[in-house]
Protein backbone atom coordinates (compact mmCIF):
# COMPACT_ATOMS: atom_id res chain seq x y z
CA UNK A 1 0.00 0.00 0.00
CA UNK A 2 2.55 2.04 0.94
CA UNK A 3 4.77 1.51 -1.97
CA UNK A 4 1.31 2.60 -4.47
CA UNK A 5 0.80 5.98 -2.40
CA UNK A 6 4.85 6.67 -3.27
CA UNK A 7 3.91 6.35 -6.65
CA UNK A 8 0.85 8.33 -6.57
CA UNK A 9 2.80 11.24 -5.52
CA UNK A 10 5.69 10.75 -7.11
CA UNK A 11 6.27 14.03 -8.72
CA UNK A 12 5.88 12.82 -12.39
CA UNK A 13 2.12 11.98 -11.36
CA UNK A 14 1.52 15.62 -9.41
CA UNK A 15 0.96 17.91 -12.58
CA UNK A 16 -2.17 14.95 -13.98
CA UNK A 17 -3.34 14.41 -10.70
CA UNK A 18 -3.99 18.29 -10.45
CA UNK A 19 -4.95 18.29 -14.17
CA UNK A 20 -7.79 15.60 -12.82
CA UNK A 21 -9.22 17.30 -10.26
CA UNK A 22 -9.12 20.78 -12.00
CA UNK A 23 -11.32 18.94 -14.52
CA UNK A 24 -13.67 17.35 -11.75
CA UNK A 25 -13.79 21.07 -10.11
CA UNK A 26 -14.83 22.51 -13.51
CA UNK A 27 -17.37 20.14 -14.76
CA UNK A 28 -19.10 19.90 -11.02
CA UNK A 29 -19.69 23.68 -10.80
CA UNK A 30 -20.89 24.24 -14.84
CA UNK A 31 -23.44 20.70 -14.60
CA UNK A 32 -25.04 19.12 -11.54
CA UNK A 33 -25.01 15.79 -13.01
CA UNK A 34 -21.15 15.65 -13.54
CA UNK A 35 -20.65 14.61 -9.84
CA UNK A 36 -22.34 11.95 -8.98
CA UNK A 37 -22.14 7.93 -8.84
CA UNK A 38 -23.96 6.98 -11.46
CA UNK A 39 -21.95 9.37 -14.22
CA UNK A 40 -18.92 8.63 -12.78
CA UNK A 41 -19.64 4.93 -13.20
CA UNK A 42 -21.11 5.81 -16.46
CA UNK A 43 -17.73 7.63 -17.13
CA UNK A 44 -15.62 4.33 -15.98
CA UNK A 45 -17.72 1.75 -17.82
CA UNK A 46 -16.81 4.28 -21.14
CA UNK A 47 -13.60 4.65 -20.94
CA UNK A 48 -13.03 0.65 -19.94
CA UNK A 49 -12.40 0.05 -23.70
CA UNK A 50 -9.86 2.96 -23.89
CA UNK A 51 -8.40 1.86 -20.79
CA UNK A 52 -7.61 -2.13 -22.16
CA UNK A 53 -6.62 -1.17 -25.92
CA UNK A 54 -4.25 1.27 -23.64
CA UNK A 55 -2.77 -1.45 -22.09
CA UNK A 56 -1.35 -2.81 -25.52
CA UNK A 57 -0.86 0.78 -26.93
CA UNK A 58 1.97 0.87 -23.83
CA UNK A 59 3.88 -2.09 -24.85
CA UNK A 60 4.21 -0.31 -28.40
CA UNK A 61 5.35 3.20 -27.31
CA UNK A 62 7.71 2.07 -25.36
CA UNK A 63 9.71 0.53 -27.99
CA UNK A 64 9.34 3.87 -29.55
CA UNK A 65 6.65 3.11 -31.98
CA UNK A 66 2.88 3.75 -32.47
CA UNK A 67 -0.23 1.72 -33.64
CA UNK A 68 -2.74 3.85 -35.23
CA UNK A 69 -4.67 0.54 -36.40
CA UNK A 70 -6.63 -0.35 -33.16
CA UNK A 71 -9.02 1.87 -34.32
CA UNK A 72 -9.85 -0.12 -36.79
CA UNK A 73 -8.71 -3.29 -35.18
CA UNK A 74 -11.73 -2.74 -32.82
CA UNK A 75 -13.71 -2.09 -35.44
CA UNK A 76 -12.98 -5.26 -37.64
CA UNK A 77 -13.31 -7.54 -34.51
CA UNK A 78 -16.82 -5.89 -33.84
CA UNK A 79 -17.60 -6.80 -37.36
CA UNK A 80 -16.35 -10.22 -37.83
CA UNK A 81 -17.48 -11.56 -33.98
CA UNK A 82 -20.96 -9.88 -35.12
CA UNK A 83 -20.86 -11.83 -38.76
CA UNK A 84 -19.68 -15.02 -37.23
CA UNK A 85 -22.77 -14.93 -34.17
CA UNK A 86 -25.38 -14.06 -36.23
CA UNK A 87 -24.86 -14.71 -40.39
CA UNK A 88 -23.08 -18.03 -39.12
CA UNK A 89 -24.50 -19.28 -36.12
CA UNK A 90 -21.59 -19.76 -34.14
CA UNK A 91 -21.66 -19.42 -30.71
CA UNK A 92 -20.49 -16.35 -28.22
CA UNK A 93 -17.73 -18.32 -27.24
CA UNK A 94 -16.21 -19.65 -30.11
CA UNK A 95 -16.90 -16.74 -31.88
CA UNK A 96 -15.01 -14.16 -29.57
CA UNK A 97 -12.06 -16.70 -29.38
CA UNK A 98 -11.44 -16.73 -33.22
CA UNK A 99 -11.84 -13.06 -33.47
CA UNK A 100 -9.39 -12.43 -30.15
CA UNK A 101 -6.80 -14.88 -32.42
CA UNK A 102 -7.12 -12.97 -35.44
CA UNK A 103 -6.76 -9.29 -33.81
CA UNK A 104 -3.45 -11.22 -31.90
CA UNK A 105 -2.17 -11.84 -36.01
CA UNK A 106 -2.76 -8.81 -37.02
CA UNK A 107 -0.85 -7.39 -34.16
CA UNK A 108 1.99 -9.48 -34.89
CA UNK A 109 1.69 -8.86 -38.40
CA UNK A 110 1.92 -4.99 -37.47
CA UNK A 111 4.90 -5.74 -35.73
CA UNK A 112 6.60 -7.92 -38.97
CA UNK A 113 6.20 -5.01 -40.98
CA UNK A 114 7.97 -2.54 -37.97
CA UNK A 115 10.84 -4.58 -37.45
CA UNK A 116 11.51 -6.98 -40.09
CA UNK A 117 10.17 -4.91 -42.91
CA UNK A 118 11.69 -1.90 -41.16
CA UNK A 119 8.22 0.49 -42.27
CA UNK A 120 7.86 3.41 -40.70
CA UNK A 121 5.15 2.23 -37.46
CA UNK A 122 3.12 5.97 -38.26
CA UNK A 123 3.19 4.79 -42.02
CA UNK A 124 2.54 1.00 -41.69
CA UNK A 125 -0.32 1.01 -39.10
CA UNK A 126 -2.12 3.97 -40.67
CA UNK A 127 -1.84 1.75 -43.84
CA UNK A 128 -3.33 -0.93 -41.78
CA UNK A 129 -6.02 1.24 -40.48
CA UNK A 130 -7.41 1.78 -44.05
CA UNK A 131 -6.93 -2.06 -45.11
CA UNK A 132 -8.72 -3.11 -41.86
CA UNK A 133 -11.73 0.03 -42.24
CA UNK A 134 -12.11 -1.33 -45.61
CA UNK A 135 -12.45 -5.17 -45.19
CA UNK A 136 -14.94 -3.97 -42.48
CA UNK A 137 -17.52 -2.36 -44.92
CA UNK A 138 -16.64 -5.06 -47.78
CA UNK A 139 -17.83 -7.49 -45.03
CA UNK A 140 -20.91 -5.68 -43.28
CA UNK A 141 -21.69 -4.13 -46.78
CA UNK A 142 -22.04 -0.89 -44.57
CA UNK A 143 -24.73 -2.50 -42.95
CA UNK A 144 -25.12 -2.75 -38.58
CA UNK A 145 -25.04 -6.59 -37.41
CA UNK A 146 -27.35 -6.97 -34.74
CA UNK A 147 -29.41 -9.99 -33.74
CA UNK A 148 -26.78 -11.59 -30.60
CA UNK A 149 -27.74 -14.16 -27.90
CA UNK A 150 -29.39 -12.61 -24.77
CA UNK A 151 -26.35 -13.93 -22.87
CA UNK A 152 -23.65 -11.73 -25.20
CA UNK A 153 -25.07 -8.66 -23.86
CA UNK A 154 -24.13 -9.32 -20.14
CA UNK A 155 -19.74 -8.88 -20.90
CA UNK A 156 -20.51 -5.31 -21.97
CA UNK A 157 -23.85 -4.37 -20.11
CA UNK A 158 -24.31 -6.44 -17.06
CA UNK A 159 -23.33 -5.35 -13.55
CA UNK A 160 -21.34 -7.38 -10.56
CA UNK A 161 -23.56 -5.87 -7.51
CA UNK A 162 -22.53 -1.88 -8.59
CA UNK A 163 -19.82 -2.11 -10.59
CA UNK A 164 -19.70 -2.64 -14.39
CA UNK A 165 -18.25 -5.57 -15.74
CA UNK A 166 -16.56 -3.76 -18.62
CA UNK A 167 -14.84 -2.13 -15.46
CA UNK A 168 -13.87 -5.06 -13.44
CA UNK A 169 -12.10 -6.22 -16.98
CA UNK A 170 -10.20 -3.53 -16.91
CA UNK A 171 -9.16 -3.19 -13.60
CA UNK A 172 -7.86 -6.77 -13.54
CA UNK A 173 -6.42 -6.03 -17.21
CA UNK A 174 -4.31 -3.05 -15.76
CA UNK A 175 -3.06 -5.06 -12.78
CA UNK A 176 -1.83 -7.62 -14.87
CA UNK A 177 -0.11 -5.35 -17.61
CA UNK A 178 1.67 -3.02 -14.46
CA UNK A 179 2.95 -6.46 -13.22
CA UNK A 180 4.23 -7.40 -16.49
CA UNK A 181 5.88 -3.94 -17.75
CA UNK A 182 7.66 -3.90 -14.33
CA UNK A 183 8.22 -7.47 -13.03
CA UNK A 184 8.76 -9.47 -16.18
CA UNK A 185 11.80 -9.72 -18.43
CA UNK A 186 9.61 -8.78 -21.75
CA UNK A 187 8.33 -5.75 -20.24
CA UNK A 188 11.82 -4.44 -19.15
CA UNK A 189 12.68 -5.76 -22.71
CA UNK A 190 10.14 -2.69 -23.95
CA UNK A 191 11.61 -0.19 -21.84
CA UNK A 192 15.05 -0.97 -22.70
CA UNK A 193 14.22 -0.96 -26.77
CA UNK A 194 12.25 2.72 -25.94
CA UNK A 195 15.44 3.88 -24.16
CA UNK A 196 18.49 2.87 -26.57
CA UNK A 197 17.96 0.85 -29.02
CA UNK A 198 20.99 -0.15 -29.98
CA UNK A 199 22.27 -0.37 -26.92
CA UNK A 200 19.72 -3.00 -26.54
CA UNK A 201 20.59 -4.54 -29.38
CA UNK A 202 24.46 -5.02 -28.21
CA UNK A 203 23.43 -6.07 -24.87
CA UNK A 204 22.09 -9.24 -26.36
CA UNK A 205 18.65 -8.23 -26.22
CA UNK A 206 16.50 -9.56 -29.78
CA UNK A 207 14.91 -5.74 -30.39
CA UNK A 208 12.98 -7.36 -34.03
CA UNK A 209 11.55 -10.09 -31.24
CA UNK A 210 10.78 -7.59 -29.08
CA UNK A 211 9.29 -5.13 -31.21
CA UNK A 212 7.20 -7.83 -32.68
CA UNK A 213 5.76 -9.09 -29.47
CA UNK A 214 4.59 -5.36 -28.02
CA UNK A 215 2.83 -5.24 -31.51
CA UNK A 216 1.05 -8.78 -31.24
CA UNK A 217 0.24 -7.83 -27.47
CA UNK A 218 -1.74 -5.03 -28.64
CA UNK A 219 -3.42 -6.27 -31.14
CA UNK A 220 -4.91 -8.94 -27.99
CA UNK A 221 -5.71 -6.37 -26.17
CA UNK A 222 -7.41 -4.33 -29.14
CA UNK A 223 -9.16 -7.51 -29.82
CA UNK A 224 -10.68 -7.38 -26.19
CA UNK A 225 -11.56 -4.18 -26.25
CA UNK A 226 -13.25 -4.69 -29.89
CA UNK A 227 -15.92 -7.37 -28.46
CA UNK A 228 -16.89 -5.64 -24.99
CA UNK A 229 -17.75 -2.55 -27.21
CA UNK A 230 -19.61 -4.93 -29.55
CA UNK A 231 -21.65 -6.62 -26.39
CA UNK A 232 -22.10 -3.14 -24.52
CA UNK A 233 -23.61 -1.51 -28.05
CA UNK A 234 -25.12 -4.57 -29.00
CA UNK A 235 -24.63 -4.14 -32.66
CA UNK A 236 -21.71 -4.25 -34.75
CA UNK A 237 -21.15 -1.52 -37.05
CA UNK A 238 -18.26 -0.11 -39.75
CA UNK A 239 -17.85 3.00 -37.87
CA UNK A 240 -17.98 1.75 -34.45
CA UNK A 241 -13.46 2.44 -33.56
CA UNK A 242 -13.64 5.91 -35.35
CA UNK A 243 -11.18 8.22 -33.74
CA UNK A 244 -10.87 5.41 -30.80
CA UNK A 245 -7.03 6.07 -30.99
CA UNK A 246 -6.90 9.52 -30.96
CA UNK A 247 -8.79 9.35 -26.95
CA UNK A 248 -6.03 6.32 -26.41
CA UNK A 249 -2.63 7.74 -27.42
CA UNK A 250 -3.73 11.13 -25.65
CA UNK A 251 -4.55 9.28 -22.09
CA UNK A 252 -1.23 7.79 -22.26
CA UNK A 253 1.01 10.75 -23.33
CA UNK A 254 -1.21 13.11 -20.92
CA UNK A 255 -0.01 10.37 -18.51
CA UNK A 256 3.28 10.36 -18.99
CA UNK A 257 3.82 7.72 -21.71
CA UNK A 258 6.48 9.37 -23.45
CA UNK A 259 5.77 9.35 -27.86
CA UNK A 260 9.24 8.90 -28.03
CA UNK A 261 9.62 5.59 -25.88
CA UNK A 262 11.87 4.39 -23.16
CA UNK A 263 9.34 5.78 -20.07
CA UNK A 264 5.51 5.87 -18.80
CA UNK A 265 3.66 2.99 -16.62
CA UNK A 266 0.12 1.94 -16.30
CA UNK A 267 -0.70 3.74 -12.70
CA UNK A 268 0.16 6.95 -15.35
CA UNK A 269 -1.66 5.53 -18.22
CA UNK A 270 -4.30 4.99 -16.19
CA UNK A 271 -4.90 8.24 -15.20
CA UNK A 272 -4.53 10.09 -18.24
CA UNK A 273 -7.21 8.00 -19.30
CA UNK A 274 -9.32 9.11 -16.53
CA UNK A 275 -8.98 12.29 -17.31
CA UNK A 276 -9.74 12.25 -20.80
CA UNK A 277 -12.88 10.35 -20.30
CA UNK A 278 -14.35 13.02 -17.80
CA UNK A 279 -13.15 15.54 -20.43
CA UNK A 280 -15.57 13.86 -22.96
CA UNK A 281 -18.06 13.30 -20.53
CA UNK A 282 -17.94 16.75 -18.96
CA UNK A 283 -17.99 18.28 -22.44
CA UNK A 284 -20.72 16.62 -22.87
CA UNK A 285 -23.29 17.26 -20.63
CA UNK A 286 -22.17 20.93 -20.81
CA UNK A 287 -23.64 20.59 -24.24
CA UNK A 288 -20.35 21.34 -26.03
CA UNK A 289 -20.65 20.99 -30.13
CA UNK A 290 -18.96 18.21 -31.34
CA UNK A 291 -16.64 20.47 -33.24
CA UNK A 292 -15.67 22.58 -30.11
CA UNK A 293 -14.88 19.06 -28.67
CA UNK A 294 -12.56 17.64 -31.05
CA UNK A 295 -10.92 21.44 -31.28
CA UNK A 296 -10.51 21.02 -27.43
CA UNK A 297 -9.24 17.41 -27.45
CA UNK A 298 -6.74 18.34 -30.14
CA UNK A 299 -5.34 21.24 -27.74
CA UNK A 300 -5.04 18.61 -25.11
CA UNK A 301 -3.34 16.21 -26.85
CA UNK A 302 -1.00 18.98 -28.28
CA UNK A 303 -0.27 20.19 -25.15
CA UNK A 304 0.64 16.79 -23.30
CA UNK A 305 3.05 16.16 -26.56
CA UNK A 306 4.47 19.37 -25.90
CA UNK A 307 4.98 18.99 -22.10
CA UNK A 308 6.22 15.78 -23.47
CA UNK A 309 9.28 16.86 -25.82
CA UNK A 310 9.90 19.71 -22.75
CA UNK A 311 10.23 16.97 -20.50
CA UNK A 312 12.76 14.99 -22.78
CA UNK A 313 15.01 18.00 -23.50
CA UNK A 314 15.18 19.29 -20.25
CA UNK A 315 16.66 15.67 -19.06
CA UNK A 316 18.59 16.01 -21.93
CA UNK A 317 20.68 19.74 -21.34
CA UNK A 318 21.11 18.44 -17.56
CA UNK A 319 22.47 15.40 -18.52
CA UNK A 320 24.92 17.13 -20.87
CA UNK A 321 25.55 20.00 -18.32
CA UNK A 322 26.43 16.91 -15.89
CA UNK A 323 28.99 15.42 -18.37
CA UNK A 324 30.77 18.76 -18.89
CA UNK A 325 31.10 20.09 -15.93
CA UNK A 326 34.08 18.97 -13.93
CA UNK A 327 32.63 16.31 -11.44
CA UNK A 328 30.78 14.91 -14.33
CA UNK A 329 34.07 14.37 -15.89
CA UNK A 330 35.92 13.01 -13.02
CA UNK A 331 32.93 10.45 -12.06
Amino acid sequence: MNSILAKVTHSSKIPIIILLFLIIAFFSWQSPNFLTTANFLNVFRQISMIGIAGIGMICVMLTGGIDLSISSQVTFVNIMCAYMMVKNGIPPVYACFITLVIATLVGMLNGILVAYGKLMPLISTLCMQNILKGVSFIISKGIPIFGFPVAFKKLGQGYVGIFPIPVIIMALICVIGAVFLMRSFPGRYFYAVGGNEEASRLSGINTKQVKVLAYTVCGFFSGVAGIIWLSRVNSGQPTTGNGFEFDVISGLVLGGVSIMGGSGDVLGAVLGIIVIGLLNNGLILINMGEFYQLLIKGLVLLLAIGIDSFKRNFKGTLMLKFIKSPKGAQS
